[in-house]
Protein backbone atom coordinates (compact mmCIF):
# COMPACT_ATOMS: atom_id res chain seq x y z
CA UNK A 1 0.00 0.00 0.00
CA UNK A 2 1.69 3.57 -0.79
CA UNK A 3 2.21 5.96 1.70
CA UNK A 4 -0.77 8.76 1.87
CA UNK A 5 0.02 12.14 1.89
CA UNK A 6 -2.38 15.23 2.20
CA UNK A 7 -1.06 18.35 0.59
CA UNK A 8 -2.81 21.37 2.04
CA UNK A 9 -0.59 24.06 0.03
CA UNK A 10 -2.83 27.34 -1.07
CA UNK A 11 -0.16 28.14 -3.86
CA UNK A 12 -1.49 26.00 -6.90
CA UNK A 13 1.91 26.19 -9.02
CA UNK A 14 3.23 24.81 -5.97
CA UNK A 15 0.88 22.65 -5.08
CA UNK A 16 0.92 20.89 -8.18
CA UNK A 17 5.00 20.07 -8.77
CA UNK A 18 5.00 18.89 -5.19
CA UNK A 19 1.57 16.70 -6.25
CA UNK A 20 3.37 15.43 -9.38
CA UNK A 21 6.72 14.78 -8.27
CA UNK A 22 5.17 13.00 -4.67
CA UNK A 23 3.09 10.69 -7.13
CA UNK A 24 6.38 9.57 -9.27
CA UNK A 25 8.06 8.78 -5.79
CA UNK A 26 5.87 6.16 -4.92
CA UNK A 27 3.34 8.30 -2.81
CA UNK A 28 -0.22 8.73 -2.78
CA UNK A 29 -1.75 12.41 -2.93
CA UNK A 30 -4.77 14.06 -1.98
CA UNK A 31 -4.59 17.91 -2.08
CA UNK A 32 -6.62 20.79 -0.77
CA UNK A 33 -5.96 24.53 -1.48
CA UNK A 34 -7.27 25.94 1.62
CA UNK A 35 -7.65 25.24 5.91
CA UNK A 36 -11.12 23.77 5.74
CA UNK A 37 -10.26 21.67 2.24
CA UNK A 38 -7.31 19.80 4.25
CA UNK A 39 -9.47 19.34 7.52
CA UNK A 40 -12.20 17.15 5.50
CA UNK A 41 -9.84 15.38 3.62
CA UNK A 42 -7.91 14.58 7.16
CA UNK A 43 -11.41 13.01 8.28
CA UNK A 44 -12.04 11.34 4.88
CA UNK A 45 -9.11 9.84 3.52
CA UNK A 46 -6.95 8.97 6.52
CA UNK A 47 -3.43 10.32 5.27
CA UNK A 48 -0.25 9.04 6.69
CA UNK A 49 0.97 12.43 6.60
CA UNK A 50 0.10 16.33 6.11
CA UNK A 51 2.11 18.53 4.20
CA UNK A 52 0.73 21.98 5.44
CA UNK A 53 1.12 25.36 3.85
CA UNK A 54 1.71 28.67 6.50
CA UNK A 55 -1.69 28.12 8.16
CA UNK A 56 -0.87 26.96 11.31
CA UNK A 57 -4.02 26.88 13.41
CA UNK A 58 -4.94 24.34 10.78
CA UNK A 59 -2.18 22.28 12.70
CA UNK A 60 -3.56 23.18 15.88
CA UNK A 61 -7.27 21.96 15.35
CA UNK A 62 -6.02 18.77 13.92
CA UNK A 63 -3.83 18.21 17.38
CA UNK A 64 -6.86 19.36 19.16
CA UNK A 65 -10.01 17.85 17.46
CA UNK A 66 -13.36 18.74 17.02
CA UNK A 67 -16.43 17.67 18.13
CA UNK A 68 -18.11 15.48 15.82
CA UNK A 69 -14.72 15.35 13.62
CA UNK A 70 -12.91 12.33 13.81
CA UNK A 71 -9.30 12.91 11.93
CA UNK A 72 -6.32 11.06 13.32
CA UNK A 73 -4.93 13.46 15.83
CA UNK A 74 -1.71 11.99 15.73
CA UNK A 75 -0.64 12.06 11.96
CA UNK A 76 2.21 13.75 11.17
CA UNK A 77 2.59 17.44 9.84
CA UNK A 78 5.78 18.82 7.94
CA UNK A 79 4.47 22.88 7.97
CA UNK A 80 6.12 24.70 4.61
CA UNK A 81 6.88 27.57 6.16
CA UNK A 82 6.88 31.09 4.61
CA UNK A 83 9.57 32.77 2.90
CA UNK A 84 12.42 34.11 4.83
CA UNK A 85 10.87 32.28 8.35
CA UNK A 86 12.86 32.66 11.15
CA UNK A 87 13.34 31.14 14.71
CA UNK A 88 10.34 32.71 16.13
CA UNK A 89 8.16 30.94 13.07
CA UNK A 90 9.87 27.79 13.68
CA UNK A 91 8.74 27.73 17.31
CA UNK A 92 5.31 28.88 17.06
CA UNK A 93 4.50 26.22 14.28
CA UNK A 94 6.74 23.48 16.51
CA UNK A 95 3.89 25.21 19.65
CA UNK A 96 1.13 24.13 17.33
CA UNK A 97 2.08 20.65 17.28
CA UNK A 98 3.87 20.14 13.56
CA UNK A 99 6.92 17.05 13.51
CA UNK A 100 8.66 18.96 11.15
CA UNK A 101 9.17 22.89 9.42
CA UNK A 102 10.73 23.61 6.44
CA UNK A 103 10.93 26.78 5.48
CA UNK A 104 10.60 27.97 1.60
CA UNK A 105 12.45 28.07 -0.69
CA UNK A 106 12.90 24.55 0.24
CA UNK A 107 14.62 21.83 -1.56
CA UNK A 108 12.39 19.05 -2.87
CA UNK A 109 14.83 16.31 -2.15
CA UNK A 110 15.46 17.55 0.74
CA UNK A 111 12.01 17.31 1.86
CA UNK A 112 11.13 13.80 0.62
CA UNK A 113 14.06 12.78 2.87
CA UNK A 114 11.99 14.33 5.96
CA UNK A 115 8.54 12.59 4.93
CA UNK A 116 10.37 9.48 4.32
CA UNK A 117 12.23 9.73 8.08
CA UNK A 118 8.89 10.54 9.52
CA UNK A 119 7.20 7.82 8.00
CA UNK A 120 9.99 5.45 9.22
CA UNK A 121 9.56 6.49 12.39
CA UNK A 122 5.93 6.60 13.00
CA UNK A 123 5.13 3.49 10.96
CA UNK A 124 4.83 -0.01 12.18
CA UNK A 125 7.27 -2.40 10.35
CA UNK A 126 5.78 -5.32 8.51
CA UNK A 127 5.92 -7.68 10.95
CA UNK A 128 3.87 -5.37 13.51
CA UNK A 129 1.00 -5.44 10.87
CA UNK A 130 -0.60 -8.56 9.55
CA UNK A 131 -3.37 -8.05 6.77
CA UNK A 132 -5.53 -10.41 5.52
CA UNK A 133 -8.68 -9.40 3.16
CA UNK A 134 -10.58 -7.00 4.13
CA UNK A 135 -8.85 -7.98 8.28
CA UNK A 136 -6.06 -5.83 9.67
CA UNK A 137 -4.28 -6.56 13.19
CA UNK A 138 -2.24 -3.94 14.25
CA UNK A 139 0.12 -6.23 16.90
CA UNK A 140 1.74 -3.12 18.01
CA UNK A 141 -2.00 -1.76 20.04
CA UNK A 142 -3.98 -4.91 19.75
CA UNK A 143 -6.08 -3.40 17.45
CA UNK A 144 -8.11 -5.47 15.23
CA UNK A 145 -10.58 -4.14 12.42
CA UNK A 146 -12.32 -5.17 9.60
CA UNK A 147 -13.17 -3.31 6.44
CA UNK A 148 -12.22 0.00 8.96
CA UNK A 149 -14.49 -1.02 11.89
CA UNK A 150 -13.13 -2.03 15.29
CA UNK A 151 -13.31 -5.50 16.42
CA UNK A 152 -13.45 -6.12 20.42
CA UNK A 153 -11.86 -9.52 21.22
CA UNK A 154 -10.69 -11.54 23.92
CA UNK A 155 -7.48 -12.06 25.16
CA UNK A 156 -7.10 -15.55 23.75
CA UNK A 157 -9.58 -14.99 20.81
CA UNK A 158 -6.73 -12.07 19.65
CA UNK A 159 -4.10 -14.39 20.29
CA UNK A 160 -5.62 -17.22 17.75
CA UNK A 161 -6.28 -14.55 15.35
CA UNK A 162 -2.44 -13.48 15.59
CA UNK A 163 -1.76 -16.94 14.67
CA UNK A 164 -4.13 -17.50 11.81
CA UNK A 165 -3.23 -14.43 10.47
CA UNK A 166 0.71 -15.04 10.17
CA UNK A 167 -0.02 -17.14 7.17
CA UNK A 168 -4.05 -17.05 6.58
CA UNK A 169 -4.21 -19.64 3.89
CA UNK A 170 -2.04 -22.41 5.88
CA UNK A 171 -3.56 -24.92 7.88
CA UNK A 172 -2.63 -24.98 11.54
CA UNK A 173 -3.32 -28.32 13.39
CA UNK A 174 -4.86 -28.28 16.20
CA UNK A 175 -2.17 -29.47 18.37
CA UNK A 176 -0.14 -26.29 16.97
CA UNK A 177 -2.54 -23.93 18.28
CA UNK A 178 -2.96 -25.59 21.21
CA UNK A 179 1.04 -25.54 22.14
CA UNK A 180 1.27 -21.49 20.69
CA UNK A 181 -1.85 -19.75 22.09
CA UNK A 182 -2.47 -22.06 24.84
CA UNK A 183 0.80 -23.20 25.61
CA UNK A 184 -0.11 -27.37 25.91
CA UNK A 185 3.03 -29.00 25.72
CA UNK A 186 1.36 -32.24 24.83
CA UNK A 187 -2.04 -33.49 22.79
CA UNK A 188 -4.86 -32.67 24.58
CA UNK A 189 -8.83 -33.41 24.76
CA UNK A 190 -10.17 -30.06 24.96
CA UNK A 191 -12.51 -27.89 22.64
CA UNK A 192 -11.01 -24.58 24.36
CA UNK A 193 -10.14 -24.52 20.68
CA UNK A 194 -12.89 -25.10 18.40
CA UNK A 195 -15.35 -22.95 21.14
CA UNK A 196 -12.91 -20.29 20.47
CA UNK A 197 -12.48 -20.24 16.99
CA UNK A 198 -16.01 -20.69 16.94
CA UNK A 199 -16.49 -17.45 18.65
CA UNK A 200 -13.66 -15.87 17.03
CA UNK A 201 -15.48 -16.99 13.87
CA UNK A 202 -19.17 -15.50 14.76
CA UNK A 203 -17.54 -12.25 15.19
CA UNK A 204 -15.73 -11.59 12.02
CA UNK A 205 -18.93 -12.57 10.01
CA UNK A 206 -20.97 -9.62 12.12
CA UNK A 207 -18.09 -7.57 10.26
CA UNK A 208 -17.89 -9.07 6.77
CA UNK A 209 -19.08 -11.49 4.36
CA UNK A 210 -16.07 -12.98 3.82
CA UNK A 211 -15.94 -16.92 5.34
CA UNK A 212 -13.14 -16.68 8.24
CA UNK A 213 -11.62 -19.18 10.30
CA UNK A 214 -12.34 -21.87 8.59
CA UNK A 215 -12.09 -25.34 10.41
CA UNK A 216 -10.40 -28.49 8.02
CA UNK A 217 -11.68 -31.50 9.32
CA UNK A 218 -9.75 -33.34 11.19
CA UNK A 219 -6.54 -31.18 10.69
CA UNK A 220 -7.00 -27.29 12.12
CA UNK A 221 -7.57 -24.22 11.29
CA UNK A 222 -7.00 -21.93 8.49
CA UNK A 223 -8.14 -18.15 8.52
CA UNK A 224 -9.49 -17.66 5.07
CA UNK A 225 -8.71 -19.92 1.67
CA UNK A 226 -6.14 -19.17 -1.21
CA UNK A 227 -6.90 -16.63 -3.77
CA UNK A 228 -9.06 -19.20 -6.38
CA UNK A 229 -10.02 -21.80 -3.69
Amino acid sequence: MLPALLVAEPEPSTGAFLERHLVDDGFAVVRADDGEGALELAERSRPDLVLLGTELDVCQRLRQGEPGRSWDREVPVIVLGRQNADAVDRVRAFDRGCDDYVARPFHYEELVARIRAILRRVQPSAGDVLEAGELVVDRLTRCVTVSGSRLSLSSKEYELLVKLASDPTRVFTKDELLRDVWGFRSAARTRTLDSHASRLRRKLSELSDTPYVLNEWGVGYRLMLPLGG
